[in-house]
């Protein structure tokens, strides 16, 4: 998975997340709002997920450059 579909799949995963908390909260469901919790933390996990996965691309990227440079 690229970085950029894990950066979008936790966004959705942190507004449903939200919303679930949300309607939890609404309805006094407090098995929804644990289930709302998860999920936004899990978006969180996925965003992360893509954001080390474009600091390595870049890392990679300057020392390809790098040992070009050498070359």
């Amino acid at each position: 998975m690229s970085s950029t579909t894990d950066k979008i799949k936790g966004v959705a995963n942190e507004a449903a997340g939200s919303v679930k908390q949300g309607v939890g909260k609404a309805v006094g469901s407090d098995k929804l709002r644990a289930e709302g919790a998860a999920q936004e933390l899990k978006g969180h996990a996925q965003k992360a997920v893509g954001d080390a996965k474009d600091a390595v691309k870049t890392a990679v990227n300057k020392s390809a450059e790098h040992v070009n440079k050498n070359i």
